[in-house]
């Protein structure tokens, strides 16, 4: 079937398939997060992106297999509320931006910094901090051999705008210009964008908006 990024809460997942790796969506919780579980083709290793709520529904996608790793895109409360029962029941390592580490009450084992590669079995990943959403939030760009990019932006990027910096305009500027230096003026208009809440879009929908973006201010 073909993939379309749409999932609701208490729905089923959605499964993008890649020739090296699969990427399975699920909505969770009552603010409607994405939880991203990547599993690489050649090795059937597992790493999860934002344990969001809703353990039992994460647990049972990850399956008997486990997982290797998680990674929390951020510190806000809504990306890790089953963290902790999932780390408990698949000893999973856990990945998050430094700067955000502290506040993410399950020890965060891999601090991770702008450029560094996290793997899922043969599969690279890696992580650009974008700051403003909060100060050490990062996203991961899978940079597919076979095919276009795909990111996973967080809260930082969604189909409309970037992510919500609470009307701070020098959270907004530190946003705007990381959204674009790192992910809008290094990657092709074909990259496919999976935000924390929400539909999925690709940066080519979203480019031409960018100067309306900069001029509201959010």
């Amino acid at each position: 079937m073909t993939y379309s990024g749409r999932v609701t809460v208490g729905g089923p997942a959605d499964v993008h398939e890649l020739k090296d790796l699969m990427i399975t969506k699920i909505a969770v919780g009552p603010m409607k997060n994405n939880a991203y579980l990547l599993r690489c083709r050649a090795t059937d290793e597992q790493l999860l992106i934002d344990a969001a709520d809703e353990a039992e529904t994460l647990l049972g996608s990850i399956g008997g297999d486990g997982i290797a790793s998680v990674v929390t895109t951020h510190r806000h409360g809504d990306h890790w509320q089953a963290l902790a029962r999932v780390v408990a029941a698949t000893g999973a390592r856990t990945h998050a931006g430094r700067e955000d580490a502290e506040g993410i009450p399950v020890p965060t084992d891999v601090l991770v910094d702008d450029g560094d590669t996290i793997r899922v079995g043969r599969v690279e990943l890696t992580a650009r901090r974008l700051v403003g959403h909060t100060p050490g939030s990062i996203a991961l760009v899978y940079d597919d051999p076979h095919g276009h990019p795909h990111v996973f932006t967080g809260d930082c990027l969604f189909p409309g705008g970037v992510g919500n910096t609470h009307q701070d305009p020098e959270a907004f500027a530190s946003l705007i210009h990381d959204v674009e230096t790192k992910i809008f003026d290094v990657l092709p208009d074909e990259t496919w964008v999976y935000p924390g809440h929400g539909d999925d879009t690709t940066l080519g929908a979203e480019r031409p908006q960018l100067p309306e973006w900069r001029a509201r201010g959010w």
